[in-house]
């Protein structure tokens, strides 16, 4: 009898478990579900060179997590078809149309074949569009995104083409829309003015912005790349959030939602450059754009918001010098990136004090003058005067090919988790918007 009540108790717990089990599964399910809502609208957000080692710096530089950490949920490999270490244009080729291409082309495989956007295919369901760059707007990323040509340098071609995709333009490159313009391929064509006729308001400074209306808008804020955000003060162009913001007021009138692409341009050149004031300066004006969006995001509930870096640039480390610690708080006294400071100097440099004193709340050492005095290009002089009494290493002032972080939140944020090709992302977005991107891959 024991054994029998025992087999019972047993079959009925197994029973029980099953059912618990099974209203288990349907809640996680319907959760999943629910998670998975359709995204009407997409901002997808570009640090451009901005790799874990920038987020480690830039979260001693703040003195606190930033606004991005909590949205982390995986990495992305960023190789291009002919090189582990991939440019701008390929990066953002990789993420726009899902297809691996040679570094320098933008929109189409090493074949030539032109590949359809995610932006493009966006605006096929209806959607308004728009594009946000502190670079010239028709650098390598926004011009990934919006355009077809064989080489990045083509950005008068890249202009035409994006006045025919995008409702919102904001950037520099103003030449680019100019007859005769200075660089890339030659042009006859007054973009500007052919902008006017499709209806756009054209802006040019921060207050024009700021007042702009309609469903259009053509910013151009500098002849070609905006000026950091070290150096902003000097200018009248907007900051990276402000542009971000009228773009989203813009394009959320639309009724059938919007993508919109913003790419903080700045933290790139700032690795170039090895300039780590410059760099943190950047990634706080990025963050205070994605602030916006999230906020944004979080009141509209019908927003994904996605953050991928495209690459690496500069190698930065935590740390260096033979030294065991970081003294990012170094940079929060700098005002002025390595580039302004370098046009302070007088010709035979004699003011390298005061300069430094100036604009980076340094005394300099009489071999750090000395150095800066005889450097052949002082600029990079400076900058290692200041990356070292911060603690932050460079490698390289090119590229590198280290997987870089991956941030989302908002509807379909769940799929982006994990190891990630950047080939994968644009269909990610496709199927968090629900809409025809097609499977196929190209993949080297």
């Amino acid at each position: 009898m024991k054994v029998r009540i025992s087999f019972i108790s047993i079959s009925v717990l197994v029973l029980v478990c099953s059912i618990l089990g099974f209203q288990t599964n349907l809640i996680s399910e319907a959760a999943a579900s629910n998670s998975r809502a359709k995204a009407k609208n997409v901002i997808f957000m570009i640090p451009d060179g901005f790799s874990p080692a920038y987020a480690a710096n830039y979260r001693l530089y703040k003195g606190e997590p930033s606004v991005m950490d909590s949205m982390l949920v995986g990495m992305v490999r960023t190789y291009s078809a002919d090189s582990a270490l991939t440019d701008s244009a390929a990066a953002a080729t990789a993420m726009a149309t899902g297809y691996k291409t040679n570094n320098g082309m933008i929109g189409r495989t090493p074949d030539g074949i032109e590949r359809k956007t995610i932006l493009e295919a966006a605006r096929e369901q209806g959607k308004a569009i728009g594009l946000v760059a502190t670079s010239s707007i028709t650098d390598a990323t926004p011009a990934a995104f919006s355009s077809h040509v064989f080489s990045r340098k083509d950005e008068s071609d890249i202009a035409q083409q994006q006045l025919q995709l995008a409702d919102v333009l904001l950037g520099g490159g103003k030449l680019f829309f100019l007859p005769e313009t200075m660089g890339g391929k030659q042009s006859s064509r007054n973009l500007l003015e052919e902008a006017k006729q499709r209806g756009y308001r054209v802006v040019e400074n921060r207050a024009q912005l700021e007042s702009a209306s309609g469903n259009q808008v053509l910013g151009l804020f500098a002849d070609g790349d905006m000026a950091p955000e070290l150096d902003r003060e000097h200018t009248n162009e907007p900051s990276l959030k402000e542009m971000t913001g009228k773009a989203i007021d813009i394009l959320r009138r639309g009724k059938d939602g919007f993508f919109l692409l913003v790419e903080g341009s700045q933290i790139d050149s700032a690795g170039h450059y090895n300039d780590a004031a410059w760099a943190m300066k950047d990634t706080e004006s990025f963050e205070e754009a994605v602030g916006l969006a999230r906020k944004f995001a979080e009141e509209d509930g019908n927003t994904l918001v996605v953050i991928a870096g495209d690459h690496d640039t500069g190698g930065m480390t935590v740390g260096g010098y033979d030294q065991t610690d970081a003294k990012l708080e170094v940079l929060r006294q700098v005002h002025a990136s390595g580039l302004y400071m370098t046009k302070e100097l007088k010709n035979d440099r004699s003011n390298v004090k005061e300069v430094l004193k100036a604009y980076a709340g340094i005394d300099v050492t009489t071999e750090e003058e000395i150095a800066i005095i005889n450097a052949a290009d002082a600029m990079q002089a400076i900058n290692h005067v200041i990356s070292k009494r911060s603690l932050v290493g460079w490698h390289t002032y090119l590229h590198t090919g280290v997987d870089v972080p991956l941030y989302a939140f908002g509807p379909g944020s769940e799929l982006f988790r994990g190891l990630h090709n950047n080939t994968d992302l644009p269909h990610l977005v496709s199927r968090a918007m629900n809409i025809d991107f097609g499977d196929e891959k190209y993949k080297k």
